[in-house]
């Protein structure tokens, strides 16, 4: 009997023989296309659509969905990117009717929306320990770039035009440096020491007048928490700067340790990573930005605040402005706070727990090496002589979604692993199988690799460079 994983035969759903019979020519119907306002290189003379009953269309569409791995059909492991289960209850509560509202409304006329803002508001600033928060980044990117302007416009403020560089270790989210140019500023790496941490000597040489902030996720990339924290902190302030925190890792922290407390002075939260709301591929998802004291003037506006009459919205004396349409994006917002309270205080703790209890479990079952320890909520392995890409393609063939692959760049074919608290043992052990059986496969065998999906070994350097996004493109006269 063999020991490899079960594996989904994806192949069948997606064999020509299951439509054959759906596209006979009586059951098809003609539908014109003169009125079609299409490049005339896009359009067909006819259309002939399947005339089909309802439990045809409904396999066709389920065939479909069979087609695309998510979270609801598989383990998800994608490293840095946190992507837990999203429990169905947030979407209940998304669709009640209250929460169907027009954006536009006077404040005294949605006080029950402003007040479910305000508490996010309040929940979010207590897990991270800052004084205030804003809910209008519609992404977590979009929540560092937020972050960017209020960092800048505070030091503006205090006529320090000089600090142009932001310093960001290597260990640090991939987002990190893009946003940071995107506010104007030079990016400083700096490299990370023997265990994979903040170079101190790197750190203090990298320090200036010119330093605006240090960009910092912690636990880091290679899910190793800087335990010299404190005094990176101190150092960052020392010279004049301010620390920022990359919420992308906060999952492995929740309840259990406070950015405010380890010396940050503005974070931004990633709701879809950690608390359970979709992920929303730039939009529409949520970035919440928080801030200490002394940069909350700086916060966009409107923010919601508490009066002695209900809620109001407030513009912060110094506000960058917006960034997003009124108060941001409504509904994700809303989901977050429903995840938030139903787990409250003890379901917050456990849910860190886990996560890091799971990531334990698994780099402690897989056979790849792991060259940093130890790690808290994920761990990046190494492929070593097999190609990480390959070993990521072969892994769909055992249903597995594969891990980030190489990246960070400081592991070699590095596979960056993290499993969150939303799988259980039985699953864990199943991934675990799942790539011990990929390690002992040979060089042939993952490069025919993924032989089970709807597509395979797709030009992704192509597709990267040349990507199709509009019908515009497809017409040359245009």
């Amino acid at each position: 009997m063999s020991n490899s994983p079960p594996r989904y035969d994806q192949a069948k759903w997606t064999s020509q023989s299951v439509y054959e019979p759906l596209l006979s020519e009586k059951n098809m119907t003609e539908v014109s296309l003169d009125d079609v306002p299409l490049p005339s290189n896009l359009k067909r003379n006819s259309l002939t659509l399947p005339s089909l009953s309802e439990p045809e269309l409904a396999r066709h569409y389920t065939r479909l969905s069979q087609m695309t791995y998510g979270v609801d059909s598989g383990p998800y492991l994608l490293g840095s990117c946190t992507m837990k289960y999203n429990p169905k209850f947030t979407e209940d509560v998304a669709v009640l009717p209250g929460c169907s509202i027009h954006p536009d409304r006077a404040p005294h006329t949605i006080q029950g929306t402003l007040e479910i803002l305000y508490a996010l508001q309040e929940h979010l600033a207590t897990i991270g320990g800052m004084d205030a928060v804003t809910l209008q980044p519609p992404a977590g990117a979009a929540g560092e770039f937020t972050g960017i302007l209020i960092i800048k416009a505070f030091h503006e403020s205090n006529d320090d035009f000089s600090r142009n560089e932001i310093i960001i270790p290597e260990s640090a989210h991939g987002t990190n440096p893009a946003s940071a140019a995107l506010g104007g500023y030079k990016t400083i790496e700096i490299p990370s020491n023997e265990q994979g941490t903040v170079n101190i000597d790197a750190l203090q040489a990298a320090l200036s007048e010119n330093t605006a902030a240090l960009m910092l996720t912690n636990p880091n990339t290679l899910g190793l928490f800087e335990l010299e924290i404190e005094l990176i902190a101190s150092m960052v302030h020392e010279a004049g700067g301010l620390l920022y925190y990359d919420g992308a890792n906060l999952n492995a922290l929740l309840g259990r340790s406070r950015p405010r407390d380890m010396g940050f002075d503005i974070m931004h939260y990633n709701v879809h990573k950690t608390f359970a709301t979709p992920h929303g591929g730039g939009g529409p998802g949520a970035g919440p930005v928080g801030v200490v004291s002394k940069l909350e003037s700086f916060l966009p506006a409107p923010i919601v605040i508490k009066t002695k009459s209900g809620f109001d919205l407030s513009t912060p004396e110094n506000t960058i402005g917006k960034v997003h349409g009124f108060y941001g994006n409504w509904l994700c917002l809303v989901k977050a706070l429903a995840y938030i309270l139903r787990l409250g205080d003890s379901g917050l703790l456990d849910a860190s727990a886990k996560a890091v209890l799971n990531a334990n479990y698994l780099g402690s079952k897989i056979q790849y090496e792991i060259p940093f320890r130890p790690f808290y909520h994920e761990f990046v392995a190494s492929s070593g002589d097999q190609d990480a890409a390959e070993v990521a393609k072969r892994l769909l063939d055992y249903g597995v979604h594969p891990p980030t692959t190489k990246w960070p760049l400081i592991v070699p074919q590095a596979l960056l692993v993290e499993p969150t608290e939303s799988e259980n043992k039985s699953t864990l052990d199943q991934i675990a199988a799942s790539f011990n059986a990929v390690l002992i496969e040979d060089q042939s065998t993952l490069k025919s690799a993924p032989n089970s999906t709807a597509s395979a070994r797709i030009d992704q350097t192509a597709a990267a460079r040349f990507p199709i996004l509009s019908w515009h493109a497809l017409d040359p006269s245009l």
